[in-house]
């Protein structure tokens, strides 16, 4: 089957909250956008069940309603959205290629806001588990599914924890298993005192896990200890795992600079080091992960993305 060829100011491939402030900056810069997302617009911020530290937000609000806002922005400044995904790239010439199934796109200039995909334990039976099995990465979503029932977590950041405390709305009973010594977390501190708090939550310490169990389900975890390697047997009627995530760059590999991790390498302007293709979001080597700086690396990206076109139009 030939593809189809289109043709773009500016291509930018994921939609989480980077890519679509990119989007909303280059929409209203008049430059022909598109954006290409593969599964969910908004990205893995749409999982969130309350965004309380976003600017703007004093009573805090879903990350699937601020996505929804931030959405509805770009596309009121005529930015176009496919969902699809993204098979191929070529960022050699001047003309930037971006292949899904049916079409080539063509870009002046390339975004990648690609983020990343949540990290799993590596246990023994964990692919017989994933999703509906009654191993998930989304409390929002799935918490329901656990009323009055008991769930466990493994993880202590930010996520781990402040998901724990939306899950304890549901469950009876939340099982948090922490690598860590006891009373060492991730977390900010506001979570850390509110979940210590929680009568619904325990701490397991100095855990992780060895392997799930359950027939159809899940409804075993089997925890090894840190300290001692004795093995612990929990029974679970579902498990939520917040350890991190790794970069979607794997289309990347060869054609940029990435970190050892995979992580994708800019300057403060978010160029990569191919000129007219820059990364934005969750999946640049930086500091701080979040919706707010997300924000701030599409922003920079969009501002930037219309100088580096205009340069175009003076050749």
């Amino acid at each position: 089957m030939e593809k189809k060829h289109e043709y773009y100011d500016v291509v930018i491939i994921g939609g989480g909250p980077a890519g679509l402030t990119s989007a909303i900056y280059c929409g209203r810069a008049k430059l022909k956008t598109i954006l290409i997302e593969k599964s969910l617009v908004g990205g893995l911020a749409t999982y969130t069940s309350e965004v309380a530290n976003y600017p703007g937000f004093p009573e805090g609000i879903s990350g699937t309603e601020l996505m929804n806002l931030f959405h509805k922005q770009a596309k009121g400044f005529g930015v176009k959205f496919k969902l699809t995904d993204v098979k191929s790239v070529d960022f050699e010439g001047e003309d930037k290629l971006v292949e899904t199934f049916r079409i080539i796109y063509h870009a002046k200039a390339v975004i990648i806001s690609t983020g990343g995909k949540p990290r799993l334990t590596e246990a023994v039976n964990e692919q017989n588990f994933l999703y509906d099995k009654g191993i998930s990465f989304c409390a929002t979503c799935d918490a329901e599914f656990y009323t009055d029932k008991t769930v466990m977590i493994v993880g202590s950041g930010d996520s781990a924890i402040e998901e724990g405390i939306f899950l304890t709305k549901f469950a009876k009973k939340v099982i948090i298993s922490a690598r860590k010594d006891e009373g060492t977390m991730r977390a900010n501190k506001a979570a850390q005192d509110e979940a210590v708090k929680n009568p619904k939550i325990q701490f397991v310490w100095n855990t992780v896990v060895e392997s799930f169990q359950g027939d159809e389900r899940l409804n075993k975890v089997i925890l090894k200890n840190l300290k001692n390697n004795e093995f612990t047997s929990v029974p679970v009627d579902g498990c939520f795992l917040f350890i991190g995530y790794e970069p979607n760059t794997e289309i990347f590999q060869g054609k940029i600079n990435l970190t050892e991790k995979g992580y994708i390498l800019t300057n403060e302007n978010m160029e990569t080091n191919i000129k007219g293709v820059f990364a934005v979001g969750d999946v640049r080597e930086k500091v701080l992960r979040q919706v707010a700086t997300a924000v701030g690396d599409g922003a920079i990206a969009g501002v930037v993305v219309e100088k580096y076109i205009s340069k175009f139009g003076e050749r």
